[in-house]
C-alpha cells in the first residue's frame, strides 16, 4: 500500500491483483472514489440523521405535551379543568365548562401543535427529500404521544384526537376529509363526541387503506402506513373509559337548542 496527496486529502491507494482471464492485472482502490463511502463518513452521516431524529422528537413531543385546554380553563376561569365535566383536559371539556368560543379556541391550538411539527419541523432541520416523509411522521406521533402523555400532567393528558387532525391534515388530507365527514354525521345524528371520534378514527385507517402507495410496507412508505393503523387504534383505547359509558348507555351527549316558544 502507498499512500499519496491529491487536492489536501490523503489518498490511500491499494495495490491488488484482479483476476482476469486467467492473467494478474493491477489495480488500485482509490477512497476519494464517489463510488466508496469511507465507513467513517457512513457513520458520522447516520449519527448525524440519529441526532436530527431525537432533536425533531423531543421539540415535537414538548410543543404536543402544552396543555392548552387547562391552560385557557386557568386563564379564563381560574379553575382546574381536570376537575370539572368529564375532568378530561381536551376541546370537547372546554366547550362543555366553558363554552363553544373557548372550546373552538382550544380545538384549534391543539389541532397546530399537531400540524406545525409535522408540517414545518422537518423543513427547518437538515433532512434529504427522501426522509421528509419519516421526519414528518415522526415529529406527528410525538407530538400526539406528548399531547396524551404530557410530562407536565404527571404523563396524563388527553384522547389525542385534536392533535391527530392536525398531523392528518399534513400527512394525508383526503383520509382527513373522510374522518372529517364520518364525525360530523355521526355526531349530528348522536350528539356524542367520544363516538364521533371513534368513527372518525376507524373511517381513517379504512380510507388509509385506500390512500396508500401500493407498497405501503416499503423502505419510502412504511412509516405512514404504521402511522395510519397506529394512531387510530392507539385514540381508540384511549377512549377506552368512553366505550365502557356508551355500551352501558351512560355517555354524556351534547343537548341541541331547543328554539323559544
Amino acid at each position: 500500500m502507498r499512500r499519496t496527496h491529491r487536492d489536501g486529502c490523503m489518498v490511500a491507494r491499494f495495490a491488488v491483483c484482479v483476476q482476469s482471464g486467467g492473467h494478474a492485472t493491477r489495480g488500485e482502490i482509490d477512497y476519494d472514489s464517489p463510488r466508496i463511502v469511507p465507513r467513517r463518513l457512513a457513520i458520522c452521516k447516520k449519527l448525524l440523521l440519529m441526532l436530527n431524529y431525537g432533536i425533531l422528537a423531543a421539540i415535537s413531543y414538548l410543543l404536543g405535551a402544552t396543555p392548552f385546554g387547562l391552560l385557557i380553563a386557568r386563564w379564563v376561569k381560574g379553575i382546574d379543568l381536570r376537575k370539572e365535566g368529564s375532568g378530561n383536559i381536551g376541546a370537547t371539556n372546554v366547550t362543555r365548562v366553558i363554552g363553544k368560543k373557548w372550546g373552538a379556541v382550544a380545538l384549534l391550538l391543539d389541532a397546530l401543535k399537531g400540524a406545525i411539527p409535522a408540517g414545518l419541523f422537518p423543513l427547518v432541520l437538515p433532512f434529504a427529500a427522501d426522509q421528509l416523509l419519516h421526519a414528518s411522521v415522526l415529529a406527528g406521533v410525538a407530538a400526539i404521544l406528548g399531547h396524551m402523555f404530557s410530562p407536565w400532567l404527571r404523563f396524563k393528558g388527553g384522547k389525542g384526537v385534536a392533535t391527530a387532525t392536525g398531523v392528518v391534515l399534513v400527512l394525508a388530507p383526503w383520509a382527513f376529509l373522510v374522518a372529517l365527514g364520518l364525525f360530523i354525521t355521526v355526531f349530528a345524528a348522536t350528539r356524542i363526541v367520544s363516538l364521533g371520534s371513534i368513527s372518525a378514527a376507524i373511517g381513517f385507517a379504512i380510507a388509509q387503506t385506500f390512500w396508500l402507495p401500493a407498497d405501503p410496507w416499503s423502505s419510502a412508505n412504511w412509516s405512514l402506513a404504521a402511522f395510519s393503523y397506529g394512531i387510530p387504534a392507539l385514540i381508540i383505547w384511549q377512549h377506552r373509559s368512553n366505550i365502557g359509558r356508551l355500551l352501558r348507555g351512560e355517555e354524556h351527549a351534547f343537548k341541541k337548542k331547543t328554539e323559544p316558544t
